[in-house]
């Protein structure tokens, strides 16, 4: 059973290791590290953001990752770098990082979940909704490497 922590900033490249096995599984889906620059220092960045970072590891790999950040000071709470291994799906361990993750937004008062998605990543729609997201009728496209076309997300009020 991979063990639920909170992440720390020495879990940057082992995130980076996890978010480029999930890309490889869409075609057209490079990974770019270039392009993670919060992933130097993930747990300062999302704590510098009002929120944090928790990681699920198994044999001192990082299997799972989840954040949160506080939108502008309000009570409004955006979810990040929501990955789990391939392997691990299917399992609930998304849903430990979701419990913990949203469990400690609502402590910090939030009243309401965002979240940007790219448009490929079917299972991780799924996921969403099943919490009571809808997805909101607006797109934006990342000029990344990725060219990604994302979707919004909204959870308000929280369960």
């Amino acid at each position: 059973m991979p063990t639920l922590r909170p992440g720390l900033d020495s879990d940057g490249d082992g995130i980076a290791a996890l978010i480029a096995a999930v890309f490889a599984e869409y075609p057209g889906c490079p990974f770019v590290r270039d392009e993670f620059p919060e992933l130097a220092q993930p747990a300062r960045h999302y704590a510098a953001k009002g929120g944090g970072l928790w990681v699920l590891e198994a044999n001192g790999a990082v299997v799972g990752c989840f954040a949160i950040s506080r939108v502008d000071g309000t009570d409004i709470f955006e979810i990040h770098k929501v990955y789990l291994a391939r392997s691990l799906r299917g399992f609930g361990h998304a849903g430990r990082l979701w419990d913990a993750a949203i469990g400690e937004a609502a402590r910090r008062g939030a009243t309401a979940l965002r979240l940007w998605t790219d448009t490929r990543f079917d299972s991780g729609h799924r996921f969403y909704e099943k919490r009571g997201f809808r997805r909101l009728p607006v797109t934006r496209f990342l000029a990344d490497a990725t060219n990604a076309w994302e979707y919004a997300y909204v959870l308000a009020p929280l369960p």
